[in-house]
């Protein structure tokens, strides 16, 4: 049940959801969303493993709920197998059913938590935290329903100290009901169709359409924690910086839940540990002298410097004094955008990186830190100092490393696919405005984001179009002030009603490859006219942020033809040319598409998946692997400033 066929109708409302209005209960909230650290004052514990798993078969996929499976333990519901989390559940097991399955699924988790936990006094709090889970959730407690999210790709909690803290027992029951079901109204969207032909269909089939290229993988795809504050806490840390000459400015604001009544002092670190600022009270600036600049990787011989911003908050609360302590990463850094350059800490910054997708076999959309660090490895043997994340935010644990190495992020929201006029509406205008929220909450002090991106290839030539990116853009610019706002199109430049908004042009086209197929000779022609129209009309700095043709590894021919190693080197070169001529004026970086072969839904243009990636699916490099890194370290070493002995050779190989 992955792909339509012929014949069907679409539902107005996938029935699939239509119960979720009859659970009335908490949803994720608009407080902070710090991500949780281990500190003097909290603590964490993280509930990965193997969970207790059952997919509601039932025709409506609603017996889980009729039967509040969520009551008990959900072995009592009836057979259930293990299931690794985080992961996807889509490739675990043999059942092609489970692969496509479209609906409601249930996970449980028992866990045993420490007695200070339980016993301690009602200073302590306790929050149950999920860094993804695809697409609605909802989850209870010892048969409480304590949270709802929709949303596949960005974290949400839920306070549960008053229900542990009143339980007989040492015994937690985590239970949550996740749906993967797409409708127009989804961020992504997509819809359900009805097969009605009784002579070609089973009584009730349905499929799922979508209108993305990738694989719709679900499940619990990122780790859940629990972790504990004290009942005042430090709720939110907001930082922004900047610098000139040899001073720098970090501006802070930190909010506190639970007391009016309390202190707040700060310390920011170097990487030695010496304090180089000191502040007090919810907000102000830390003067920090001679500052290491956060700098991307090849563009400084030291990228990814963070210092440690330590805020301790002090409050008196019956009498007795109450200590919270978190520690925030901080990079200074600045972004400005000008009508042809990407400026950095005030240098022209060239984006040579990559797009990509969290997928692997086996563990699909789930979060697997072998291959977290291998990819980061091939990044950096690669010349690569950015990436966009396509086309949905990021595992925490990804962007963290981002940070810490240099790389540059396009932060891209999951607005993927959005094609039908009724995707455009004031139904998912708000839900958009409300993940771009959960985004810029996430992700607004982490020095490697810089630009933000709200969709991926909209139908932006519609004219409802105009007024839905103007209001999403304006939205997350008043979010978010420091940072420029962008989204990726493939519309024509004469008729995008978006483009207008943004501050820099991303576009993506596929020259020789979706258009004029086999043609490699018309690339040069088409690419520079694309270039020419867009800053004619835009006057704004261009990336191309998509370009590529899919190889079948060891695939060979001389001359190229489509899908060998060799054509996808020639339509590099090809696309290169015109990049070298461009990035003298206006253009501002590329993005190959794509970093690594990923999985898709089935069909006859897709053989097990999309086939675009320099690397395999197994991270292996193919032959456009070495033509891309010969390229990325001559540009840095053309544009760096780093000495000319450190090449691609002397750098983490």
């Amino acid at each position: 049940m992955a792909a339509a066929a012929p014949g069907g109708s679409v539902a107005g409302l996938c029935p699939l959801l239509l119960l979720l209005p009859l659970l009335p209960g908490p949803a994720a909230g608009s407080a902070g969303m710090l991500q949780p650290r281990d500190t003097p004052s909290r603590e964490r514990k993280e509930l990965g493993g193997l969970w207790s798993f059952r997919a509601d078969l039932s025709p409506g996929r609603d017996a889980g709920f009729a039967q509040r499976w969520y009551r008990q333990p959900l072995r009592q519901s009836g057979p259930v197998m293990d299931m690794p989390v985080p992961s996807s559940f889509n490739d675990i097991t043999q059942d092609p059913t489970l692969k496509n399955y479209i609906g409601w699924v249930w996970y449980e988790k028992e866990v045993l938590l420490p007695l200070r936990w339980l016993q301690g006094s009602p200073s302590t709090r306790l929050v149950l935290r999920f860094g993804s889970a695809h697409y609605y959730s909802i989850v209870w407690v010892n048969g409480v329903q304590v949270v709802e999210h929709e949303g596949g790709h960005l974290p949400f909690e839920a306070d549960i100290s008053s229900i542990i803290q009143g339980s007989p027992g040492a015994l937690c029951r985590i239970t949550v009901a996740l749906n993967n079901t797409l409708t127009p109204h989804t961020l992504p969207p997509g819809s359900i169709h009805y097969m009605s032909d009784k002579s070609r269909y089973p009584k009730n089939y349905f499929v799922q359409n979508i209108w993305f290229d990738f694989f719709n993988y679900a499940g619990i795809h990122r780790p859940v924690v629990l972790y504990t504050t004290p009942s005042v806490y430090i709720d939110d840390i907001t930082v922004t910086t900047t610098s000139a000459e040899n001073v720098a400015m970090v501006q802070y604001q930190v909010s506190v839940v639970g007391s009016t009544d309390y202190s707040l002092s700060l310390s920011l670190l170097d990487q030695e540990g010496k304090v180089v600022a000191t502040g007090d009270g919810p907000e102000g600036e830390l003067k920090v002298l001679n500052p290491n600049l956060w700098w991307p990787y090849l563009m400084h011989e030291n990228p990814g410097y963070l210092y440690s911003l330590e805020v301790k908050m002090q409050a008196q609360v019956n009498g007795a004094l109450l200590e919270d302590v978190y520690t925030l990463p901080v990079g200074i850094r600045t972004v400005h955008v000008t009508s042809s350059q990407f400026l950095i800490n005030g240098k022209p910054f060239y984006f040579h990186g990559v797009n990509k997708h969290e997928d692997a076999d086996i563990r699909g959309k789930g979060l697997d830190w072998p291959l977290i660090v291998k990819d980061f490895n091939l990044l950096r043997w690669l010349g690569a100092n950015s990436f966009r994340t396509s086309h949905y935010p990021y595992a925490e644990e990804i962007m963290d490393l981002c940070d810490a190495y240099g790389i540059a992020v396009i932060d891209e929201s999951p607005g993927v696919g959005i094609k039908l006029p009724e995707s455009f509406g004031n139904k998912s205008l708000q839900h958009h405005l409300a993940v771009m929220e959960e985004l810029v909450r996430r992700d607004k002090n982490r020095p490697s984001v810089v630009m933000w991106s709200v969709a991926n290839e909209p139908a932006s030539e519609l004219p409802i179009a105009a007024f839905y990116f103007k209001t999403v853009i304006a939205h997350t610019k008043a979010l978010d002030p420091s940072r420029p706002v962008t989204f990726v199109t493939d519309a024509n430049y004469a008729l995008d009603r978006g483009a207008p908004y943004v501050d820099v042009i991303c576009v993506n086209s596929y020259f020789s490859w979706y258009h004029d197929p086999g043609h490699l000779e018309v690339i040069p022609l088409q690419l520079t006219a694309q270039f020419e129209n867009w800053y004619k009309t835009y006057q704004k700095p261009i990336i191309q942020s998509e370009y590529g043709a899919d190889s079948v590894p060891g695939l060979h021919s001389d001359p190229p033809v489509m899908f060998t190693e060799e054509y996808q080197k020639a339509m590099l070169r090809e696309y290169h040319s015109v990049f070298d001529k461009k990035r003298k004026e206006y253009v501002i970086g590329e993005l190959i598409w794509n970093f690594a072969d990923f999985m898709t839904n089935q069909g006859t243009t897709r053989v097990l998946g999309n086939k675009k990636g320099i690397f395999t699916r197994q991270r292996q490099p193919k032959a456009a692997a070495f033509v891309l890194r010969d390229r990325y370290w001559k540009i840095a070493n053309e544009s760096s400033c780093l000495p000319p002995v450190i090449t691609s050779h002397s750098l983490f190989l």
